[in-house]
């Protein structure tokens, strides 16, 4: 069966992909920079690999350049954001990409299989031209609390739904090593979890409009209110005063390694 294929969100999301840009890639770069944390745990992984696709490649983040590196990406707000300097780009989706068979050394998927139409088939792609190696970036279950969905209970279910547990991957990837990414408490790259010890930034417009998953929620305004009411009145600090204690959080984002056997 296929792999989350099409789903409730992301059946939606994948149809109006273009659309969601719209609103959400518009100053991106604001707010999604590549924390260096998260870099170095890429670039350990991706070893000597000399040619490298970068499948789903946004505004470029997470790139090593000192490789040859082909970015796919469809969204045409994004590719604006690119860095003239930086990789080539093919506008082009993770389901089909135009390539022949073992083309690179390497591939990555850096927070953006949630975006895919048919994750199934974009791994299969991914495994038809890549020759060694697999990274993708991604979330699984939250394996430690987050208040924000106390706040907006919804993001629980689009979260399952947006992205599959690591055994449904598996079944398509075959054996894979999983590498934990603890998230910091000043996390350069504003993604859902990143502003965990940093209530206010949710209350940003520009912040919410850099995490995907706040164009899905059906309603924003009553979960805004309330935060802001909490963060006013003291009553969000003394409920999570000990986040503030902590320096990282397990969030569920893994790096999942793919090697050809």
């Amino acid at each position: 069966m296929p792999l989350h294929s099409k789903r409730t969100y992301l059946s939606d999301y994948g149809e109006h992909l273009e659309k969601k840009y719209d609103q959400i890639g518009i100053g991106y770069n604001d707010y999604r920079k590549p924390d260096p944390r998260i870099t170095a745990a890429i670039n350990r992984e991706i070893g000597p690999a000399g040619r490298i696709v970068n499948i789903g490649a946004g505004a470029g983040s997470y790139e090593p350049v000192d490789r040859y590196l082909v970015a796919v990406e469809p969204s045409e707000i994004m590719i604006a954001q690119r860095p003239n300097n930086g990789a080539s780009i093919v506008q082009g989706f993770a389901e089909s990409l135009p390539f022949r068979d073992r083309t690179f050394d390497a591939g990555l998927a850096i927070l953006t299989t949630h975006h895919w139409a048919d994750i199934s088939r974009g791994f299969e792609e991914a495994m038809r031209v890549i020759r060694k190696r697999f990274l993708i970036f991604t979330m699984f279950d939250l394996q430690e609390p987050f208040w924000l969905l106390d706040y907006f209970p919804e993001i629980e279910t689009i979260l399952m739904d947006l992205h599959p547990p690591i055994e449904e991957l598996e079944k398509i990837l075959g054996p894979v090593r999983v590498i934990p990414i603890p998230i910091p408490h000043d996390c350069t790259d504003g993604f859902l979890c990143a502003y965990w010890r940093r209530p206010y930034a949710y209350l940003d417009g520009g912040v919410r409009n850099s995490i995907s998953t706040f164009s899905c929620l059906s309603e924003v305004q009553t979960g805004l209110q309330q935060l802001q009411g909490d963060l006013e009145s003291g009553l969000w600090h003394e409920k999570y005063r000990d986040l503030l204690k902590k320096v990282s959080m397990d969030f569920g984002y893994r790096l999942v390694v793919w090697n050809r056997s």
